[in-house]
């Protein structure tokens, strides 16, 4: 093996390492946002957006709200820490001796550009009141669950280029799927509307102004605590059945093209998917559905990044 071939081994093993880190980041993130949210809570629904609702009455968090998740809070800055220095690793190997291994130096600084930005973010988190802060740290972290995938992969052959344009179109709506994900989470538009028939229905009569991740929630004390996120509720599971449409003729292009192992698991994922944003509609939002709803999408987007 040549040095530049044992140099690319060590990037896609702290690359394997850097996208185990980040999906744990974003899982962690994941948990502390929907609780803060007040998904899991004692009281629910009434509870469901309270500590909005406070910050924007002046109210201070209480000492159990603030200790409420400090153990993932800790692990969440350990695992970030650790990433960020795997990074700056990943664009040693690639910068630090020649030849400069340019496309994977250009995936890496963007990584570093991207944990920076976290980073800095990171700060207004926890007293955010809009849901551009969420929406950033949720779309930045899976941005770097992509590039740390394709970087663990480097030096692998591409697949076809039809393959390639199917699963580029696949990753553009999942994206914008998890983009519309994130805000009705951030928005606490989770009870707006149930049966899609109903969203589509309340959508009507919903400004598109509320689609501004720069808007600040203006929130009931009662269910369905934010009747205008109806429309994003509406946009969200629209995408889905369009996504739906986009990755199962993706996963038979995927078979016929020798790759049975990345069709499977767009259909478990695909499924299962579904199959958790159904039950999310239909049991009020349990937090464990939440989050394993996001750990899919995570590892569904990890799985078109592999096939790209």
């Amino acid at each position: 093996m040549d040095p530049t071939d044992r140099r690319l081994l060590l990037l896609r093993r702290l690359a394997g390492v850097c996208a185990a880190l980040v999906l744990a980041v974003t899982s962690l993130s994941a948990f502390m946002r929907l609780s803060h949210a007040g998904l899991g809570c004692t009281d629910w629904p009434q509870c469901y957006g309270q500590r909005l609702r406070q910050l924007q009455q002046g109210v201070p968090a209480s000492a159990d709200e603030q200790s409420a998740t400090t153990v993932a809070r800790v692990l969440h800055r350990v695992f970030a820490t650790a990433a960020l220095f795997l990074v700056v690793s990943m664009v040693l190997v690639c910068l630090g001796t020649r030849p400069v291994l340019r496309s994977e130096a250009a995936m890496a600084l963007a990584l570093l550009g991207l944990a920076l930005f976290l980073a800095v973010l990171g700060r207004w988190s926890s007293g955010a009141r809009v849901p551009a802060v969420a929406l950033g740290n949720l779309l930045g972290g899976f941005a770097m669950l992509a590039l740390s995938t394709r970087l663990a992969v480097a030096g692998v052959p591409v697949e076809a280029l039809r393959l390639r344009v199917w699963v580029g179109a696949a990753m553009f709506l999942l994206l914008a799927q998890i983009a519309l994900g994130g805000l009705v989470s951030a928005s606490y538009a989770g009870l707006s509307c149930n049966a899609w028939s109903e969203c589509l229905a309340a959508a009507r009569d919903v400004d598109w102004d509320t689609l501004n991740p720069w808007r600040e929630p203006r929130l009931n004390p009662l269910p369905p605590v934010n009747p205008d996120g109806a429309l994003v509720h509406a946009l969200h599971r629209g995408l889905g059945i369009v996504q739906v449409a986009v990755i199962l003729p993706l996963a038979a292009l995927a078979l016929r093209r020798g790759r049975p192992g990345s069709a499977a698991a767009l259909l478990i994922l695909l499924l299962a998917q579904v199959a958790v944003g159904t039950l999310m509609s239909l049991d009020a939002l349990h937090l464990q559905f939440a989050l394993l709803h996001n750990v899919l999408a995570a590892a569904l987007l990890a799985t078109l990044v592999l096939l790209f």
